[in-house]
């Protein structure tokens, strides 16, 4: 019984066979999955998809990619889809200054709005960082106590990772933790509390060995848990469980 903590099904990659995916990944034992929005209306969209199928549910958020066309009313239209009915977080949401698709200064104003309504509203935040880590860690200490939620696919040091554990957040593994060249991840995995850990596939990106190269889908969450299992010496139910568990927990996913 896996929890698939961040997936994009929705993504044009899945455009020919996404019913088909959907049913074979639950039939693997994937009963749970996240689909991220990116935008305010790609989130509606996600929403729709969620409310349709069980064991499904949604996060609502502007991807720092989008943010250099996102505005005031995209930010209204947010807080509105946080109110629908399976829609657990605002996410997928934070910073990235490897594309720099959108201006960083732009992606900062985006990122602290969002901020300012999740502490708001009261929700969980799945939190974008790719090599913006000071930045990062600056914007979220400021609302420390205020905004709690996930780093989605971590990619940070052991150090960073104990400041963000600090604050509140739990910590997400994708594929790259099975990787041969994610120097830092196993240390942080086998680091991270028990209570604080999650599984995510990021599909249809960062497919995990050997499956890498592939598109992915959630149905290899079961690869990036047997490779947490195997970092921290625990059998493969066990870190399923918690994973699990972990997720339903912080998005607030009760059993019915």
């Amino acid at each position: 019984m896996l929890f698939d903590t961040h997936a994009h099904l929705l993504a044009e990659q899945f455009e020919a066979d996404r019913a088909e995916v959907l049913a074979r990944f639950k039939g693997e034992g994937v009963t749970l999955y996240l689909e991220a929005g990116t935008t305010a209306a790609d989130s509606a969209k996600a929403i729709e998809w969620a409310q349709a199928h069980e064991g499904v549910f949604a996060g609502a958020g502007i991807h720092p990619h989008e943010a250099g066309e996102a505005n005031a009313a995209d930010i209204d239209a947010l807080a509105g889809l946080l109110q629908k009915e399976k829609c657990v977080a605002l996410g997928e949401i934070g910073l990235d200054y490897h594309y720099d698709f959108s201006p960083r200064d732009v992606q900062k104003q985006v990122f602290e709005a969002q901020l300012c309504l999740a502490a708001a509203q009261k929700v969980p935040v799945v939190i974008h960082d790719r090599e913006a880590h000071g930045d990062m860690l600056a914007m979220l200490s400021a609302f420390k106590g205020r905004v709690y939620g996930v780093m989605h696919c971590y990619s940070g040091s052991v150090e960073d990772a104990k400041r963000l554990l600090d604050m509140g957040y739990y910590i997400s593994f994708s594929g790259s933790v099975t990787f041969k060249n994610a120097a830092r991840l196993p240390e942080v995995a086998a680091y991270v509390p028990h209570d604080r850990i999650l599984a995510e596939t990021d599909s249809p990106y960062m497919a995990p060995v050997p499956k890498r190269g592939q598109r992915n889908n959630p149905g290899n969450v079961r690869l990036v848990v047997e490779k947490l299992a195997a970092l921290r010496g625990i059998g493969f139910e066990q870190m399923a469980a918690q994973t699990r568990e972990n997720g339903k927990r912080l998005f607030g996913i009760g059993d019915n």
